[in-house]
């Protein structure tokens, strides 16, 4: 499996993103990783790691992304980009899927526009993966889209469903919606009408999901628009490290805080690797043609590494080809009604 990662994508870019792709190497033997960016920088962090594996090449691109820079400035002004010579890899049969930590607009622009969409897919969306008390679950969209129709959200749960099926080897995965309430009746149009194509499908659908119960693990795909869905995305992230931070201050300030803390210095490990975004490394954009995988703008080595084993393990388990099977299936009756209208 060949893996085109942007190197010069994220905020610690090329060191990070070339420390990953090394990482990535010495963990699957099956996969070869593409550098895609600035030669002469990326050839010198190789040397700095005294990295020499046969598995490793570097793909020139002139020009690199802001993460400031609009989509539509970067698809017509730099054709040369790091994210487009990484998509264009994937586009000609030279790389399986791609990977990047840049621009995730740009990202998403350039994946549509070169490689396209899935047959029967109206919008793509990213699936986050997140973790609850039982597990994980993956939240989709959580960004691509801010305005959606009640199909495009049951779209995503279909999407979703197929994508938790091959991640995390459940056979009928639950699907919750993100709304207000519990009941039917909860919730603006948007969700309204949602719940009634989900409910019609063939989908383990358990109905509403409050913001409160997503961790709880009873869902193991929840459904939302991208702009809820990125709000909560980083709202989490954001309490998930105020949290330990707070935790952390509570603990130093007392000599008996010490001792516990020596004491349960396993569990802190484990509750922050369960918390730690760079676990899951990046999120899939579903929906197009080709494995395309986006992580996190502060994506340390060790994310960028698992965000390349996702993009592997993507290929490896034709999760593209399963998305569209399940999606071609489910549109069917109202929902392929709906899409017509």
């Amino acid at each position: 499996m060949r893996i085109a990662l942007d190197a010069m994508g994220g905020d610690y870019a090329p060191a990070t993103t070339v420390e990953g792709a090394v990482d990535a190497l010495s963990e699957d033997k099956e996969l070869s990783v593409v550098l895609v960016g600035d030669d002469k920088k990326i050839r010198a962090e190789l040397n700095n790691r005294k990295c020499d594996d046969s598995r490793i090449s570097v793909q020139h691109a002139t020009q690199t992304v802001e993460m400031d820079e609009s989509p539509m400035n970067a698809l017509r002004r730099k054709k040369d980009s790091s994210i487009r010579v990484a998509v264009d890899l994937v586009k000609d049969g030279r790389a399986d899927a791609m990977v990047s930590a840049g621009n995730s607009g740009v990202v998403m622009a350039t994946a549509l526009m070169v490689l396209g969409k899935l047959p029967g897919v109206e919008r793509p969306a990213i699936a986050a993966v997140m973790p609850t008390l039982k597990d994980r679950f993956v939240l989709i969209d959580a960004g691509a889209n801010v305005d959606c129709k009640p199909i495009h959200l049951y779209q995503f749960a279909i999407m979703g469903e197929a994508y938790a099926k091959l991640i995390f080897g459940i056979e009928k995965p639950t699907i919750g919606l993100l709304g207000i309430g519990e009941e039917d009746a909860k919730g603006n149009d948007l969700t309204r009408e949602a719940l009634k194509l989900i409910r019609d499908s063939n989908a383990n659908f358990i109905g509403n999901v409050e913001g409160k119960d997503i961790f709880q693990g009873d869902a193991d795909v929840v459904v939302c628009d991208g702009f809820v869905g990125n709000i909560a995305l980083k709202v989490s992230e954001g309490l998930a490290e105020a949290m330990a931070m707070m935790l952390k201050k509570e603990i130093l300030e007392k000599t008996r805080g010490k001792i516990g803390a020596y004491l349960l210095k396993g569990a802190f490990a484990n509750f922050k690797k369960r918390t730690d975004y760079a676990e899951y490394g990046g999120a899939p954009l579903l929906g197009i043609s080709k494995p395309c995988i986006i992580s996190h703008g502060r994506s340390t080595s060790k994310a960028i590494k698992n965000a390349v084993m996702v993009a592997g393990a993507f290929h490896s388990k034709k999760i593209i080809e399963t998305i569209s099977r399940e999606l071609n299936a489910g549109l069917s009756g109202r929902a392929a009604f709906a899409v017509k209208e």
